[in-house]
């Protein structure tokens, strides 16, 4: 059985479930979210897998 994740919708869970336990936190996981976004796309490594 092969298990296929990719990094966005992983890290977008995480963030999802931060935001519901600690509301506050919304600035800080949107802006680290782009932040992570961004390096990725400019170091061509926008496809990033984890098997």
């Amino acid at each position: 059985m092969n298990l296929h994740l990719t990094l966005g919708p992983v890290v977008s869970i995480i963030a999802g479930i931060l935001i519901l336990i600690m509301p506050r936190l919304l600035n800080y996981i949107v802006a680290i979210y782009l932040i992570v976004i961004g390096l990725l796309e400019l170091s061509g490594n926008g496809g990033l897998h984890l098997h």
